[in-house]
């Protein structure tokens, strides 16, 4: 059975939400893709008679959770918060936080390494070293890498963006097969977790 966690924001904004609706929604989606990164996900108030035939309601609360049956074992644990910062307001998912991924004894190695590695050194690392940060090609399974960064990079509220928008995409110029570009760090033990 999955099971999802609001947080009294979270829980209070949903029922004013309905409430505003007359009634005519009584049920929140939560829809989740994935990026190269990290899931994405989508929150939408929906009639129950909308509920997809590949979609399970959870009951837990006193509106419906409806959510695909493919997705409920990675959203078993997830909590969902309201959050307001100073350029942005909505629900974030907080999905459960997986095993940490098991570290190689030795490099990675192979032509996808390799090739990895020469972008990390040549174009990536030089780049980012004025602000103290290093990102480390960790390892390869098959066409996805999975890198870590640290100094000025571990904890910092940019990572996510410089790994996307900047790390990601020299990588996949120089190795378009590539499938994904995993971040393995810790960033909440970084110096500046999330500013």
């Amino acid at each position: 059975m999955t099971t999802i966690t609001f947080t009294d924001r979270a829980r209070e904004m949903v029922r004013s939400f309905l409430s505003q609706n007359g009634g005519e929604l009584e049920a929140l989606r939560i829809s989740m893709t994935d990026d190269a990164t990290a899931p994405r996900f989508d929150l939408t108030l929906v009639k129950r008679e909308e509920r997809d035939d590949d979609e399970v309601e959870l009951t837990d609360e006193d509106f419906g959770v409806l959510i695909r049956s493919e997705d409920a074992d990675r959203l078993d644990g997830a909590t969902i918060d309201y959050v307001e910062r100073v350029n942005e307001s909505g629900f974030e998912v907080k999905v459960a936080t997986p095993e940490p991924r098991s570290r190689p004894s030795e490099p990675p190695t192979g032509e996808i390494a390799e090739r990895v590695r020469s972008v990390l050194d040549a174009q990536v690392n030089p780049a980012i070293a004025a602000h103290g940060g290093v990102i480390s090609l960790i390892d390869v399974q098959d066409k996805d890498v999975y890198v870590e960064m640290s100094g000025g990079c571990q904890g910092c509220a940019l990572s996510r963006m410089t790994l996307r928008q900047g790390v990601e995409r020299m990588l996949r110029e120089a190795v378009p097969e590539l499938a994904a570009v995993h971040d393995v760090t810790d960033h909440e033990s970084g110096e500046n977790p999330y500013l």
